[in-house]
């Protein structure tokens, strides 16, 4: 049997924008609304170059990456053609206007990504 654990009622969330959940271990979870009130999380990671998803902008079912423009699907993670990779996903379930996560899922899922480090700087001569 599922553990749900709440994150924040759907009015926390920004309509056609996201949250971040953070967790005890691995990067954060994003949790997007919809214009319809629906909601979705991603790892707040894009397969891309390792972009905050969270501060993308949604659109229908999909989120863009703020780095490169990469169009991820909400409800898979999919890169969008003819991008290729996928970002993990998490189990949502909304119940009279709060927003709820797998507990399970948030303790275990998806621990091992992390995002780029930045390149060192150029010295200017």
């Amino acid at each position: 049997m599922t553990q749900w654990t709440y994150i924040c009622k759907i009015e926390d969330i920004p309509a056609l924008g996201a949250r971040r959940v953070a967790r005890a271990q691995g990067l954060e979870v994003a949790v997007f609304r919809t214009a319809d009130d629906e909601v979705f999380a991603l790892l707040d990671r894009c397969p891309h170059k390792g972009g905050p998803l969270s501060q993308g902008m949604v659109f229908g079912k999909s989120v863009a990456c703020p780095l490169h423009n990469w169009t991820i699907g909400l409800c898979n993670g999919q890169a969008a053609a003819p991008d290729e990779g996928c970002t993990p996903h998490f189990q949502v379930k909304l119940e009279d206007g709060a927003v709820y996560l797998d507990a399970d899922e948030l303790a275990r899922h998806a621990l091992t990504e992390t995002r780029p480090l930045a390149g060192p700087a150029l010295r200017c001569a």
